[in-house]
């Protein structure tokens, strides 16, 4: 490793999930954080802080990249009846987009309804 390799900050891990049904994505949403966020199962082991590149399929048809950092984890065995994985607020403007979209899916009355991955 050259010295000029160990100032370089990590890459951001890239993580990918498919989003089927509106059910679901109901379910992963989190509009309590700034710029919304939304909770990815996973098995891999992220940290608190970690930049991520979110690669998200939205109902089969539509696909957004992004920039995110992990702002929560539910860890396995946490809870019984939690999913492992972790939570990514969304960043920057391609975010802002993101949220808008699934603002427009779920609508406010659908948003109080049903149980989540996180709350």
């Amino acid at each position: 490793m050259t010295e000029d390799a160990k100032l370089e900050p990590a890459r951001p891990k890239v993580l990918s999930v498919s989003i089927n049904d509106v059910r679901t994505l109901r379910a992963a949403f989190m509009p309590f954080l700034k710029n919304a966020g939304l909770f990815v199962p996973t098995n891999k082991e992220y940290a608190m802080g970690d930049e991520v590149f979110l690669v998200l399929k939205l109902l089969g048809d539509e696909q957004f990249a992004l920039a995110g950092v992990v702002v929560w984890i539910t860890p396995s065995g946490a809870q019984s009846s939690r999913t492992k994985g972790v939570g990514v607020q969304f960043k920057g403007p391609e975010g802002a987009r993101l949220r808008e979209r699934i603002d427009e899916l779920i609508g406010d009355n659908e948003r109080q309804q049903g149980a989540t991955h996180t709350l």
